[in-house]
């Protein structure tokens, strides 16, 4: 920007470059034009500051490439899928603290809200969310390994399986040092202070209260917990529960589980990568038939990824043109059409897994509809009674939505795609930003409705029209400052390491 006399000369009422002013003056002079660049250069970091405050779907033209939403390819809809499913969750953390979710409709002689039926109570339903998330998440991992395999290509597939293992750690955990760190931050400051006497008043919320972090005598304990937090998270050699999270935000105990099973589903992939094509499937049945009597869930979904995406690979469900080992996109659309009777039979299969994903976590052997199978869960499972038929669920519904293009178009919608794309910073963000803000909006919203009878719900209602806009917001931003920077800084930084080729 050209800076002239006229402009200089207007920045003070004496006549800054005056020729006839004193020394004084003429220093000052000299002083005016850092001044305006200060000035200038202030002005244009609150001006980019406020713009990239703007919720990326409202930016249009001027987003950046790497949020632009890109061509979908045959296998989008899983995104869609994950993003939905992120929500799904975002809704049971957010209802659960107000309402009892786990019984289904009719469950120990009472639950008789129609929000209790199958079907409609998946909409906050976290728990069979998060078995989408494994299956997906293995199916992700394995896409391109499995892929070079089947083409015989071991030099790209070691060279692409080593590259993710390296930056897997990387992708998972930088967001949430981000995240948590964040929590740190907002406690210290004593933010958390001012939501907690709604925490603590029943009047408001009447079901499970998440802890509500305090401040420590020091910052030093305080940042020294954190720390000790995070480092506890790598933890490869135990299948016991993670709760370190918890402290700060109680929601991240799958991170460390999908950590875990993807270095495991790294091994399964290494060790049978050579193996023709029947022993492959016979072998990776085998370690999940050990998974499954182990009670593993997690893992197991996962290694259901892995048949899944070989078996569409197989069939010839999709193309690749890209090097990414994330999802696809850009990729030709291959010929989904199926006849009259298998579509028949893949609806029906989506329909019975949705079924089983409503399966009510607790009460299940008194809940209409799910009583019998309830009885068909072997008495050895050592995991929560509703991951069983939940994994099944998800399994069926994804493997079913592979062959019914009207269920990928609904995932492929816009409003799906971009759920999908934020999805990991919905995940972390939903937590934090509740605590912070999104309590006052809940008890803004019951002191005007107020909470007794169906004024609650009432309430409860208008502060989620409040609560929800701000949580996508927040993570739209943290999608744009931390997770697209990590995925680049993952590459970058393998990129400053490895051995480069000759």
């Amino acid at each position: 920007m050209a800076v002239t006399h006229n402009s200089l000369s207007r920045e003070g009422s004496g006549g800054l470059l005056d020729i006839s002013s004193d020394n004084s003056d003429s220093s000052n002079a000299l002083l005016a034009p850092l001044d305006y660049i200060r000035r200038v250069h202030w002005r244009s970091l609150v001006i980019r500051l406020g713009w990239f405050l703007v919720p990326s779907f409202l930016q249009g033209r001027h987003l950046s490439d790497q949020a632009r939403p890109a061509k979908l390819g045959p296998t989008a809809y899983l995104d869609g899928m994950r993003g939905i499913a992120s929500l799904c969750v975002f809704f049971c953390h957010f209802g659960y603290q107000s309402y009892s979710l786990m019984h289904g409709w009719g469950g120990e002689g009472a639950n008789f809200n129609i929000m209790r039926l199958p079907f409609l109570r998946l909409i906050y339903a976290g728990s069979p969310a998060v078995s989408i998330f494994f299956i997906i998440s293995g199916y992700a991992l394995s896409y391109r390994p499995v892929k070079h395999i089947r083409n015989r290509n071991f030099k790209e597939f070691a060279s692409g399986l080593s590259s993710m293992a390296f930056r897997r750690g990387i992708r998972l955990y930088l967001p949430i040092v981000a995240s948590t760190a964040m929590c740190v931050v907002l406690v210290r400051m004593g933010v958390y202070e001012w939501t907690r006497p709604i925490t603590l008043d029943h009047t408001y919320l009447r079901n499970i209260i998440e802890n509500h972090a305090n401040i420590f005598p020091s910052a030093y304990e305080q940042w020294r917990k954190w720390a000790v937090m995070i480092l506890d998270g790598f933890d490869l050699f135990s299948w016991q529960g993670f709760d370190g999270y918890r402290y700060y935000d109680l929601h991240l105990w799958t991170i460390p589980t999908e950590f875990r099973c993807s270095f495991y589903l790294f091994a399964v992939m290494i060790t049978t990568a050579r193996l023709q094509t029947k022993f492959r499937f016979l072998t990776v049945a085998v370690v999940m038939y050990f998974t499954y009597t182990r009670s593993r869930w997690d893992f197991l979904l996962f290694l259901f990824g892995m048949v899944l995406v070989e078996w569409d690979h197989i069939r010839g469900a999709h193309t690749s043109h890209s090097s990414s080992p994330t999802l696809p996109l850009g990729e030709k659309e291959a010929d989904k059409s199926v006849s009259t009777p298998k579509a028949i039979f893949w609806q029906v299969l989506a329909i019975v897994g949705l079924y089983l994903m409503s399966h009510p976590d607790i009460a299940d052997t008194t809940t209409p509809g799910f009583a019998y199978l309830s009885s068909l869960i072997p008495e050895w499972w050592d995991a929560e009674r509703f991951r069983y038929m939940h994994g099944i669920g998800a399994a069926f519904f994804i493997t079913a939505v592979g062959y019914l293009p009207r269920w990928q178009q609904f995932f492929n919608h816009p409003v799906c795609q971009y759920l999908g794309k934020i999805s990991y910073a919905l995940y972390l963000m939903h937590g934090p930003v509740t605590k912070a803000v999104g309590y006052h909006w809940q008890k803004m919203a019951w002191d005007i409705t107020g909470v007794e009878g169906d004024a609650y719900h009432v309430g409860f209602v208008l502060g989620a029209c409040f609560c929800i806009p701000t949580i996508v917001w927040c993570a739209d931003i943290f999608w744009r400052a931390v997770d697209i920077p990590t995925v680049q800084f993952a590459k970058w930084y393998e990129n400053q390491l490895i051995v480069k080729a000759d």
